[in-house]
């Protein structure tokens, strides 16, 4: 998180010095004095400036050590760098001082030791052996101690040094067993700004790992943060927002949150429209982990959150529109939330996005989105083809990367399930960028890709009449055409690509197009391998991954049983023969079974990717 913590120094009272002071130091005094007339030349880390502060700090004399704290304090403050044992000794030796003002200064100058911050004010960055090397040395006892203290000054130092400390990895799990997470919990309610800024940033520094999380939510960090997302202060609003959304990563945590945090997407939803970027940003994101879960993307849409998300997609700001982007791709998995996206006017800045080139992970968004909101209804696919997406999809498809290739490649698979816009499509020539993709080297790009042109020549539902000629049109180009991509997937190993071939074979035949029935029957490329299919059954697993596709192969044989069945109708189909094939192909009824086999596999291009 970075150096989030305010110090409480000041200078201390002055002090007249008893007496009778020992002869060390009184010559520790009179060489700090001439050092610190020279402090900018000076080294205080080392040699004599040290032994210096070293006397001064374990001397019995109160006024002495208020002395050491105070100058480790105003040195730390304008210069950080890596220390050993022997600056540290002495300053977790006044740690543990009875004295307000010793405390106060010793945990703001071991504060300024942790800091992880290239701020201008250093002219050195500590590094992170400063911060392990105060836990290591028992620094969290002391400072637990002061977070107790009554002062609010004293809390604001220890709260802020701990908050440095757990900004290392091997430090939070030693802070959570070591019980600072009660009392950081605490003063998170603390009516002193500076103290609940410093607790709430050490609460969102413990948040970083499935272990420290469930701690802070057993320390009762839940409900002290969702009511902090109220607060006037920015960077609390911003620590509290941050905290939440790390903790609603955990299914666990977010059915928490979902029965005794009612007012929470609410508050998350309102601090989409806070003043600071930074806020807006997380507040999108706590969103976007919340709607993992179906009842919070419900809740976000009738909590008014659309009109916000919508706002921050159309930010220049590259955060704003990521968070934004990955939180209405979450919420578009709930197919009630489909036609109220769509009515928002979402469609319309989510094709743009498509071709945002500055940033991968927002074009995968918007398309992931775009395929979700065209899953569950074909008036939806309609507007979405209407508002251009298959257009824009067709111009980028070819140039893009291969994780937002695959995306754009099942979005059109699922469009293509639309019986209505089947032909639209084709018209288009969505083909023309659909089958160079049948060869790319992305396994998911090419399962992706012939799956959309077998749902394009499925015969389900469509006229004898309509028109198949796009397919001739691309039968050898481009890239080899349809051919070649047939050819490709009959002679894979893959089973999974072997069923697409076969399947999409068989409807291109039974559309009655003669020239797609000359192609195929007369190619010297396939009709070997449709022959090898019709006799054999195919035994390699299908390496297509789950995210892309669901193609149920009925496990085992009933899978490469579809195959070989398929296969023999592509055979009575060009050889001419009817009823029952010499090799038991079933025709009628049985047929018709396959078929809607088949074609459930290939609905299952319309899947809801999160």
């Amino acid at each position: 998180m970075g150096n989030c913590c305010t110090w409480c120094t000041g200078r201390a009272k002055s002090h007249g010095y008893e007496p009778l002071l020992l002869e060390n130091e009184r010559e520790a005094v009179a060489d700090l004095l001439q050092y610190l007339e020279n402090r900018t030349t000076t080294n205080f880390f080392t040699g004599s400036p040290l032994n210096a502060l070293t006397t001064l700090s374990f001397s019995e004399n109160i006024d002495l050590q208020r002395s050491a704290a105070l100058a480790f304090a105003e040195i730390t403050e304008k210069e950080v760098r890596q220390v050993g044992r022997d600056t540290l000794d002495p300053i977790l030796f006044l740690l543990s001082s009875h004295d307000t003002e010793v405390q106060r200064a010793a945990s703001a100058a071991l504060g300024n030791l942790a800091v992880n911050s290239r701020s201008p004010r250093f002219s050195y960055c500590a590094v992170p052996e400063n911060k392990l090397l105060i836990v290591r040395l028992g620094g969290l006892e002391p400072l637990i101690r002061q977070m107790l203290s009554p002062n609010v000054e004293v809390q604001c130092n220890a709260v802020g040094c701990v908050t440095n400390l757990a900004t290392h990895d091997e430090n939070k799990t030693k802070i959570a067993k070591s019980g600072a997470l009660v009392p950081l919990t605490r003063l998170a309610r603390s009516k002193d700004m500076r103290v609940q800024r410093n607790a709430t940033g050490a609460l969102l520094n413990m948040t970083h790992s499935d272990e420290n999380r469930q701690q802070l939510v057993n320390a009762g960090a839940i409900p002290v943060l969702v009511s902090l997302l109220n607060s006037p202060d920015t960077d609390v609003q911003y620590y509290c927002t941050t905290a939440l959304s790390n903790i609603a990563v955990d299914a666990v945590n977010r059915k928490k949150l979902a029965q005794s945090e009612p007012k929470l997407v609410q508050s998350l939803v309102a601090l989409m429209d806070s003043p600071s970027l930074k806020v807006q940003c997380q507040a999108a994101l706590a969103l976007r982990n919340l709607a993992s879960d179906e009842k919070y993307q419900l809740e976000i849409v009738k909590a008014g959150g659309l009109p916000p998300l919508l706002r921050l997609l159309h930010s220049t700001f590259l955060p704003l529109i990521l968070s934004s982007a990955a939180c209405v791709r979450n919420v578009s998995i709930h197919p009630q939330n489909e036609s109220p996206i769509i009515e928002s006017g979402f469609l319309n800045p989510l094709i743009d996005l498509l071709s945002f080139e500055e940033n991968e992970e927002v074009q995968c968004h918007a398309i992931s989105t775009l395929r979700n909101l065209a899953a569950s209804s074909e008036k939806n696919k309609g507007h979405i083809v209407k508002a251009g997406a298959v257009q824009k999809i067709k111009d980028l498809v070819l140039n893009v990367p291969v994780n937002v290739q695959s995306e754009m490649t099942a979005c059109v698979a699922v469009l293509a399930l639309s019986d209505e816009l089947k032909p639209q499509l084709l018209e288009m020539g969505i083909c023309e960028v659909l089958i160079p993709l049948t060869n790319s080297p992305s396994v998911e790009v090419q399962g992706n890709s012939a799956a959309a042109l077998g749902n394009l020549s499925s015969k389900d539902g469509r006229s004898p009449s309509d028109d198949y000629s796009a397919f001739n049109e691309v039968w050898d180009k481009p890239d080899g055409g349809l051919h070649a991509y047939l050819y490709r997937f009959l002679s894979s190993a893959d089973a999974t690509f072997q069923h697409i071939a076969v399947w999409t074979i068989v409807q291109l035949l039974e559309s009655g197009d003669e020239q797609l029935i000359r192609n195929i029957r007369d190619s010297p490329r396939l009709q070997p391998y449709i022959h090898q299919l019709a006799q054999s059954q195919p035994t390699t697993p299908s390496s297509v991954g789950s995210r892309s596709h669901s193609y149920s192969e009925s496990g085992g044989e009933g899978g490469t049983g579809e195959i070989t069945a398929l296969a023999r109708r592509i055979l009575e189909l060009t050889e001419g023969e009817s009823g029952t094939h010499p090799m038991g192909t079933p025709t009628g009824g049985a047929e018709d079974e396959l078929r809607k086999s088949v074609r459930e596999a290939f609905a299952g291009q319309a899947e809801k990717y999160t």
